[in-house]
């Protein structure tokens, strides 16, 4: 039986990434803090933008995006054993793959007006389906990470999977949750999702109480089933991540809305437009 024990050790005990999660993404970090501005909102919300024009024009910048790509695509393994460090992990990927797809791809060495841009008439958001950002191997689409990892059934299982992912990865769009300027770590996760998420509904982009009418983001309405298991229902979710007096707010309202999204790209001019507009 010996010869079977060790096979079946052999299986499971696959190689963990090499380096923490803070390691991994050391070069993800140095991009963020360099190109992220973080603006806070006068009701505690926040919008973020990142500056894809100087990286672009910046060689240092470039050599960043490819050095992490390569220590992503060089890691051994992307299973992991613990909750936070695949948060963590997959969070800072999408997030990083994001941004290196636009500085890595400009239109007529601008950066794209939107991330549809990337896409066609009838498939606009083909950038989010490409299997193309290797993680350990292994060709991935943004897609995947978001909904087939971080949303999947394999973390539900394990119980992982966390609705407040949603207000985490960012689309490269005004009408995301914000940017964070430092990557998500394994003692830091489980912060920056519950302050991501109660941020955002402070935020226009996310929850607008006007009267007897709550106006929500369009997320609440694609991934409905992602908030309902997490606390029961949408609105349950919503008042979750409020203080008293918004969550009364909110429980008065009689109907609601979904935002239109806002696909401009999350650049520093198209978020000083915003803050202009709803400053």
């Amino acid at each position: 039986m010996r010869p079977l024990v060790f096979l079946l050790v052999s299986l499971f005990a696959l190689p963990a990434p090499a380096g923490t999660v803070a390691e991994i993404f050391e070069s993800y970090g140095k991009l963020l803090e360099h190109h992220v501005s973080e603006h806070d909102l006068d009701a505690g919300g926040l919008v973020s933008s990142f500056d894809y024009r100087g990286a672009m024009a910046e060689s240092e910048s470039r050599e960043l995006i490819e050095r992490q790509r390569q220590r992503l695509a060089g890691l051994e393994s992307d299973a992991f054993d613990s909750r936070e460090v695949a948060l963590a992990f997959w969070i800072n990927a999408y997030n990083f793959f994001m941004i290196a797809h636009i500085v890595d791809h400009p239109d007529d060495g601008e950066p794209v007006d939107s991330v549809k841009d990337y896409g066609s008439l009838f498939k606009p958001f083909r950038v989010f389906e490409r299997k193309r950002y290797d993680v350990a191997g292994r060709k991935r689409s943004l897609d995947e990470m978001e909904k087939e990892i971080l949303l999947g059934e394999d973390f539900a299982e394990r119980g992982w999977k966390d609705a407040r992912v949603h207000f985490a990865v960012n689309c490269a769009s005004v009408g995301c949750p914000p940017l964070r300027k430092t990557p998500y770590t394994t003692a830091s996760v489980e912060q920056l999702l519950d302050e991501n998420t109660r941020r955002a509904l402070r935020t226009p982009l996310h929850l607008h109480i006007a009267g007897d009418t709550a106006r929500l983001s369009s997320l609440f309405d694609w991934y409905g089933p992602d908030f309902e298991r997490a606390a029961g229902s949408v609105d349950a979710f919503i008042k979750n991540h409020l203080d008293e007096e918004r969550a009364a707010e909110f429980e008065a309202t009689e109907q609601s809305r979904f935002i239109d999204y806002d696909w401009q790209l999350n650049s520093p001019s198209n978020i000083r437009q915003w803050l202009e507009n709803h400053q």
